[in-house]
């Protein structure tokens, strides 16, 4: 695997991130890496004992967080293309929704999948898809904005 394949998109396109879902420069973060694959954006992450609501049980915010990341980079990945850009918006989160299915086991990593569904020149909205265990265990749907200058967000990639 090249060099740049083996980068996720935070690690190529936002090193110096200190987001705490998927900031790789956040050594206490969740540091969520994010892979493009055809249409998709796809990870996989290994949950701690530390993010458990229960025993064996990962704690919704943490998911929250895992998709609402997830499907920001999605969002920022594919204006970035469209645009026909080297680097991609930075984005925010304008609206999102999630919906927890089942509860998401610990034992074992997840795995993030997330698409858009629609888009406009500085937004897209995305679906996404946590898996555990062979099963959909949590779903969303967010808009995603890329940010202007003069947003507390701009240039913080």
């Amino acid at each position: 695997m090249a060099d740049t394949e083996s980068k996720s998109l935070q690690e190529r396109y936002a090193p110096a991130n200190a987001c705490w879902g998927c900031g790789p420069a956040n050594p206490h973060g969740l540091r969520i890496r994010s892979f493009p694959r055809g249409e998709e954006v796809v990870a996989e992450w290994k949950p701690e004992p530390r993010y458990e609501a229960f025993p064996g049980v990962l704690n919704g915010g943490i998911i929250g967080t895992l998709l609402d990341c997830h499907c920001n980079w999605t969002a920022a990945w594919h204006l970035m293309n469209k645009a026909g850009e080297d680097r991609p918006p930075c984005t925010v989160t304008a609206n999102y929704a999630i919906k927890l299915l089942r509860p998401t086991p610990t034992n074992a990593p997840v795995f993030l999948s997330a698409k858009v569904v629609e888009s406009t020149d500085d937004r897209a909205t995305v679906e996404g898809t946590l898996t555990a265990g062979g099963e959909i265990c949590a779903t969303c749907r967010g808009t995603f904005v890329a940010v202007k200058e003069g947003h507390p967000a701009f240039h913080r990639w």
